[in-house]
Order: C-alpha cells, then sequence, then structure tokens
C-alpha cells in the first residue's frame, strides 16, 4: 500500500475550462500550467485544456515551455517570466515558444508579448515602446482581482490607456479572479491559473463560481493508538491528551507537502471531519478520533468536502502554495489520473 494516492480528475478540469470559457463570454482562455500545473501534472492537464478548448498554454520557463513542446507541436506556449541569457532565447526561437518582454530591447523572429506596468509593481514597462513586428500582444498583471477591484479597474483603465491604439494586437490582463468577476478585465485573453484547478483564487468554496476540485488526495490510517490522560503524541508534546483519547496515525507528512502548521485542520477519517493534532511530522500527522477504527481506514485529506481553501487558511497561506508544494514522487505516493 502507498502512503498516499493522488488522484487527478481530468472530467473535472474540463469541465472548469467550460465555467471560465462562458464567464470570459467571447475571450479566448490561456491555460496557466507552470509549477507542473500548480502540481496537477502538466501534460496531462495540458492535453486536456486544449482538447475542452483552451487557446493557449502558460509557463514560467522556457524548459518548462521546451516539455509541453514535445507533446504539444502546434500548440501556442507563451513563457511569461523573463529570458535571461542568449541560449534560452535562441531555444525559444527554434521551439516556437512566445516570450513575455518586459524591456525596450524586443528580441527578433521570436513571437513577444510586451509587458506592461500597470500597478503589480513587478516585471513591465512603464510605457509602450513601439512594437516591432515580432509583436503579437500587450499584456498586464493584476495585483488585486481578487481582494480590492477598485484597484484592479484602475490597473485596467491604464493598461486600456497604454494599449487603444494597437488593439490589432492581443491584449491580456486578467487572471482567475479577474476572469470570474471582473468583466472590464476580460480584453482578448485571460491567462487562468488556480480557477482551472477548481480552486478559489478568492479563498472561498470554489463551487461559489462553479469550479470543481481536480485534485484528490487520500491516504488512511497507518497505527491506531489510545493516549491516557497525561500522555502525548508528536514532537514538542503540543498535544496532550486531558483524557483517554483515540488518535490515528497517517503516514504523510511534510516531506509529502502536508505542511508542519496544518495542525489544527480538519481532515475526514472514513465519513467524519477529524482535527489534526499535535505536531505534524516529516512522515506522518495525528488525528484525533471519536473511538477506535480499524487499520487502514481512508483518509481524506483533499476531497469529498475537505477543501484546499480551509488547509490554507489554518495555515495562513494561499491554496496556490499548498496544491504546487503537494510530493508527487512515486517513491512516496501514487498518483492515478481519471478521465470520467
Amino acid at each position: 500500500m502507498h502512503r498516499s494516492e493522488l488522484t487527478i480528475d481530468l472530467g473535472a478540469l474540463r469541465r472548469n475550462v467550460r465555467t471560465l470559457l462562458r464567464a470570459l463570454a467571447g475571450a479566448k482562455l490561456w491555460a496557466v500550467v507552470k509549477a507542473d500545473a500548480y502540481g496537477h501534472g502538466a501534460i496531462d492537464v495540458s492535453r486536456a485544456v486544449l482538447e475542452a478548448g483552451a487557446s493557449a498554454l502558460c509557463v514560467a520557463t522556457v524548459a518548462e515551455a521546451i516539455e509541453l513542446r514535445t507533446e504539444h507541436r502546434d500548440a501556442r506556449i507563451l513563457c511569461m517570466a523573463p529570458v535571461s541569457s542568449e541560449s534560452e532565447l535562441s531555444a525559444a526561437r527554434a521551439q516556437r515558444i512566445e516570450l513575455a518582454v518586459s524591456s525596450s530591447r524586443i528580441p527578433e523572429n521570436v513571437r513577444v508579448h510586451l509587458k506592461l506596468e500597470t500597478g503589480m509593481g513587478r516585471f513591465g514597462l512603464s510605457e509602450l515602446v513601439h512594437p516591432t513586428r515580432d509583436v503579437v500582444g500587450l499584456m498586464s498583471h493584476l495585483a488585486t482581482a481578487d481582494t480590492d477591484v477598485a484597484f484592479a479597474h484602475r490597473q485596467i483603465q491604464r493598461f486600456d490607456e497604454l494599449t487603444r491604439e494597437h488593439s490589432h494586437l492581443t491584449r491580456h490582463i486578467a487572471n482567475s479572479a479577474g476572469a470570474l468577476r471582473i468583466p472590464a478585465a476580460r480584453f482578448d485573453a485571460a491567462r487562468c491559473g488556480i480557477a482551472l484547478y477548481g480552486l478559489s483564487p478568492f479563498g472561498e468554496d470554489p463551487a461559489a463560481d462553479g469550479l470543481e476540485p481536480v485534485l484528490g488526495w487520500r491516504s488512511h490510517l497507518a497505527q491506531v493508538k489510545r493516549l491516557e490522560p497525561g500522555e502525548s503524541t508528536g514532537y514538542g508534546r503540543r498535544f496532550v491528551a486531558e483524557r483517554p483519547t483515540w488518535i490515528g496515525l497517517v503516514p504523510v507528512g511534510y516531506a509529502d507537502g502536508f505542511r508542519r502548521d496544518l495542525t489544527g485542520t480538519q481532515v475526514r477519517v472514513g465519513d467524519d471531519l477529524r482535527p489534526v493534532v499535535g505536531t505534524i511530522s516529516m512522515d506522518s500527522f495525528a488525528v484525533e478520533l471519536v473511538a477506535e477504527l480499524p487499520v487502514g481506514t481512508p483518509v481524506t485529506l483533499l476531497g469529498d468536502g475537505v477543501r484546499a481553501e480551509h488547509h490554507a487558511q489554518v495555515a495562513g497561506t494561499i491554496n496556490y502554495e499548498l496544491v504546487s508544494r503537494i510530493s508527487s514522487d512515486q517513491r512516496r505516493a501514487r498518483r492515478t489520473v481519471v478521465d470520467g
């Protein structure tokens, strides 16, 4: 038996693509599949999203783009991070990778998207340089589409002002949050990541925007034991039993991506939500049970109502970080792809 199992539901992924396409109302959907598709598997995800109607793939590095090019010979692939060397530029040119460029030096013989700084405070031109014949798109990035819509609208207005006279080029600024809830952000295309995977960019229940989580993560009880009053479990004795207490030990820990600061979150043991107690170790964590249960009882870490958004709230982070750090190392977990 594996320590845990990751399940990638491509059927849910395809339905999320259709949900986003409806929200975009005619704008194109460009699927962000960087960081191994946020931990979901870039090869499988890219195939499914393109089949479901996405028009392009977006990654962070040329190396990620080249890996996808071997699988998708004709797909549009945009590398969004700066290219730092001539060898990367040559590789992008040879592999027909499109590049986001944030400087006035525009490379030749490669399709370019000029990136504008409108309020994110990262990469981008403060003013638009004259587009060369290699420029096919104009882009920016929203800083607060999930938290401050008024500021997002100021960014959108600035982007429109900078690019309006070049509206024959593809203009794109929206992320998942903008695509779902800010119609003015849509322009010609939207670069959507987190929503593709059925995760909320707003930290809410994804169902509020018609999204279905794609990733399921399950393990089991490897040992069940009873603590007597005064006995503890885990490093630092952070959980000390006040009464006779049954606990179950789950063979997943922070080396697998179940973070050390998830103490206090809930997982599903059998049919019941139960709290994670004590210090999470590298290879295991403890869960408080209502009664003795058999070894092998299923434990759901994500799925079946156990949401990454809740885990993120407990850990003081965002769902993006949680899922992108789950290990799919086959020596520790089995990964299964289903397409229902």
